[in-house]
C-alpha cells in the first residue's frame, strides 16, 4: 500500500504551486511502479490526513519513513497503541545528498525548478 497525499495537504509546503495535482502524481507513480513490477501488487490510497489509514485500521504491519518523517511514524504508533492496535515496524530510509553534500528533498527540487536552475 502506498499513501499519496492530496494537494490540499501539501498547500503549506514551500513552492507548492509547482506540485502537480493528485491525479497527475498518481498516474506518474503508477507508471514508475509498472516499470519494475506488476501494478496489481500495489494499492495506492489517497491520504487526506497526515497519518493515513494505519491509525484507523489495525491490519497494518509496517511503515517506511524517511529520517525527516520518523517523528510522524512514532506519532502513528502512539495513536495506534492508544487504540489498542499493535505498533508498526518502522523502516527508516536514509536521506540522499547531492554533489554538494546537501540533502535532496522535494522542496529543494522545487526551489531549483522555480529558479530555473540545473536540478543536480
Amino acid at each position: 500500500m502506498i499513501g499519496l497525499t492530496t494537494k490540499e495537504l501539501l498547500a503549506k509546503k514551500k513552492f507548492s504551486m509547482l506540485i502537480e495535482d493528485y491525479e497527475t502524481r498518481k498516474l506518474n507513480l503508477e507508471k514508475f511502479i509498472s516499470s519494475f513490477t506488476d501494478l496489481n501488487r500495489v494499492k495506492i490510497v489517497k491520504l487526506t490526513d497526515r497519518f493515513g489509514p494505519p491509525i484507523h485500521e489495525p491490519a497494518y504491519d509496517g511503515l517506511i519513513a524517511s529520517q525527516e518523517t520518523y517523528p510522524g511514524a512514532l506519532k502513528i504508533n502512539e495513536i495506534r497503541e492508544n487504540k489498542g492496535f499493535k505498533p508498526l515496524i518502522i523502516i527508516i530510509i536514509p536521506m540522499l545528498k547531492d554533489s554538494e553534500n546537501k540533502r535532496i528533498s522535494s522542496t529543494s527540487i522545487r526551489k531549483k525548478l522555480s529558479q530555473n536552475d540545473k536540478i543536480f
